[in-house]
């Protein structure tokens, strides 16, 4: 007789949940469509580094690939299973001059997270620049009506893929590498309809620090980017519920969502030269929101 399987808090793995089955979204459906092109010429900055962008089909990934591209970057890509939106982001940073690799999966798995990072390094041979971007989120107005496959799901998306990546990266990072990871205005907020998905980004925040503190020793930089709400297909493919989505990005200070290449600097900033005096640190694209940290 077969063993039934554990309960979902037992098992390492959660695959996909089916409580919004369109995420994480295809960007080419979205109307109106994401700015996510660069708004200046390139400068050089990432010359001859390779970065790893997750998420990096889409949305705020794509701004940050395409941008490391124009600054001379090779870039690796990863992303969940988006390959229409893979291809063009593929594509666009081929157009900029750079090298691409694209990579399908999970990173919640630590097989797929150490799989990308040795195909990475069979490729280029080395690895600078990582940025953990990929992430989901699911709207719930109980926190009675998380279930504990959604609770781990989110985790194991949001905050674990980010542990598993950097350990699979570590052995390959030398001094001057850096490592950007994406948490959210919610951190510093909170979110009534997002626990789960907020509860991630303290974390991440916390990671970053605590991650600071444990590789500045080495010459590897790490910090943050705290977007604020960002028309990317995050949302809009039932991230958000239809009565958040209806207003989104109105109550900032700006009174509108963000562009993906309003936030894509702020990633290549953290990478780059320009803040090598930075580590442990956030920065925060939310649209004049006021936050403390």
């Amino acid at each position: 007789m077969s063993t039934p399987p554990p309960p979902a808090t037992e098992q390492a793995f959660i695959e996909p949940i089916p409580e919004e089955p369109g995420l994480p979204g295809h960007e080419s459906t979205l109307d109106p469509q994401p700015d996510y092109m660069p708004r200046y010429a390139g400068a050089n900055r990432l010359r001859g580094k390779v970065a790893i962008v997750t998420g990096g089909d889409s949305g705020i990934g794509r701004a940050v690939a395409i941008l490391f591209a124009r600054e001379g970057a090779n870039v690796a890509i990863a992303y969940l299973n988006e390959h229409d939106d893979a291809h063009q982001t593929e594509a666009l940073c081929k157009a900029e001059g750079a090298e691409v690799m694209l990579s399908a999966g999970d990173l919640g798995d630590p097989r797929h997270a150490h799989g990308f990072v040795r195909a990475v390094i069979d490729r280029w041979g080395k690895l600078d620049i990582v940025v953990n971007n990929a992430g989901e989120q699911h709207p719930d107005k109980d926190i009675t009506e998380i279930t504990p496959e959604q609770l781990q799901r989110t985790f194991q998306t949001n905050i674990f893929s980010m542990f598993y990546l950097v350990q699979a990266a570590r052995p390959h990072l030398q001094e001057g590498a850096a490592i950007v990871n994406c948490t959210s205005v919610t951190m510093y907020q909170g979110s009534g309809e997002l626990l789960d998905y907020s509860s991630t980004k303290g974390a991440i925040t916390a990671f970053t620090r605590s991650l600071s503190e444990n590789l500045i020793k080495h010459g590897i930089r790490v910090n943050a980017v705290a977007p604020g709400p960002i028309w990317t297909p995050l949302n809009p493919s039932g991230g958000a519920t239809p009565e958040k989505l209806a207003t989104f990005g109105e109550g900032t200070p700006i009174g509108r969502p963000g562009q993906p290449n309003e936030v894509a600097p702020s990633f290549l900033f953290l990478a780059c030269e320009d803040s090598s005096y930075m580590s442990g640190q956030v920065l925060h694209p939310n649209g004049g929101t006021v936050v403390n940290g």
